[in-house]
């Protein structure tokens, strides 16, 4: 009797989708609003990169208290409080928002965006394995990254024409409506129970001592139990060091200064990445089944070998057009390349991490990540 297919997009599984892009959406688009606010008000566009940058120091620092809580708790309820949370948040600095206190007020904001994130990162990822199994779980990480690559193409051009047109404050009204969206499309989603009280371990006792027992168990996993977690890991967090350290200062530095192209130049290569994140998402939905294990060390060496063109063609006598367009090509191949190896990454940590420390171990991978980004950026 031929064994029946599980279906990808379940109920479950399609509500956190439509959650996703409406929060990616309101997110993107408030970002623009952000950025383009302070650039009127300062004359610098430095300054909302600054605030940004120290922004992120509560994603990283907080985010294993986020697997903590994401392995302790409900994952819907976690997800509805945090975008009911930020959409409160976003309403509340449209209200207060004018010119004399913009600086203020939007940091308050990135920051509170920042520790939310911390929380309902891990959370996302860690209910991926509860809705899906097996090559499904690919699957569904592959469209989780396919929606979060169309977001990032769409809304900003979305948040651009909007911002033209009706200015900051209603756009960041938009984006509170597409956080309140989510909230709501998340009340809808069904998950069961994270882990059994056995394997729960620590239960009772005081905040501080729940924290470190799930702290020293989830390190305890990775470090002894499964080291090919850890090596996957931090592979992931080297490639992503390489490859935003390029594709971040190394593309605008290469069209700007070295080729002497204007900022459209820019922009189309830009696009052009995003379109490539997407391909390499599909690419690795493709695959599953096919792309074996062992076989993603090919992977990696295709990130490599696509910014080798890039380097040659700097040493013909090309003309720009031509230099610009091979290596636009080179970084779009890595970029799609590093999409497929990241996917199959996260899923293999997932399918190789019990529910009870899933959440854990997708805080780490992403705190991790996000340390090596601007490492990467710097060096």
């Amino acid at each position: 009797m031929k064994e029946k297919k599980e279906k990808l997009f379940t109920k479950n599984f399609s509500l956190l989708i439509l959650g996703q892009v409406c929060s990616l959406f309101g997110n993107y688009i408030l970002r623009l609003a952000l950025s383009m606010y302070v650039l009127e008000v300062t004359g610098s566009a430095a300054v909302f990169a600054g605030i940004l940058s120290m922004a992120v120091i509560p994603t990283i620092l907080l985010s294993p208290f986020g697997g903590i809580l994401a392995d302790r708790a409900n994952r819907r309820n976690i997800m509805v409080a945090l975008d009911g949370l930020t959409g409160i948040s976003v309403l509340w600095a449209a209200v207060f928002l004018r010119e004399d206190n913009a600086l203020g007020v939007i940091s308050v904001l990135l920051v509170i965006l920042s520790v939310l994130g911390a929380f309902e990162t891990p959370t996302v990822q860690a209910c991926i394995p509860q809705m899906l199994t097996g090559d499904n779980m690919i699957k569904g990480n592959a469209v989780v990254n396919q929606t979060a690559s169309i977001s990032y193409l769409i809304a900003p051009m979305a948040g651009g024409v909007l911002y033209g047109v009706i200015g900051p404050k209603p756009v960041m009204y938009a984006s509170v409506v597409c956080f309140f969206i989510t909230a709501l499309f998340e009340c809808f989603i069904k998950l069961g129970p994270v882990g059994e009280p056995q394997e729960m371990g620590q239960k009772q006792g005081n905040i501080l001592s729940v924290i470190k027992y799930d702290f020293c168990a989830s390190i305890r996993f990775m470090v002894r139990e499964r080291t090919d977690i850890m090596k996957m890991l931090l592979l992931t967090a080297m490639s992503r060091f390489f490859v935003m350290g390029v594709t971040v200062v190394g593309l605008p530095f290469l069209v700007r200064t070295v080729l002497g192209l204007e900022a459209a130049y820019y922009g189309g290569a830009e696009s052009a990445l995003a379109v490539a994140t997407i391909l390499g998402s599909i690419g690795a939905g493709l695959l599953t089944g096919k792309l074996q294990m062992g076989k993603l060390s090919r992977v990696l060496a295709a990130i490599g070998a696509c910014i080798i063109p890039a380097g040659v063609v700097f040493l013909l006598e090309a003309d720009t057009t031509v230099k610009y367009s091979v290596m636009v090509a080179a970084f779009g191949g890595m970029q799609a390349a590093i999409s497929i190896f990241s996917i199959f990454a996260v899923s293999v940590i997932q399918q190789c991490t019990p529910d009870h420390l899933i959440g854990k171990i997708m805080a780490y991978t992403s705190a991790i990540t996000m340390c090596t980004q601007p490492l990467g950026q710097m060096v």
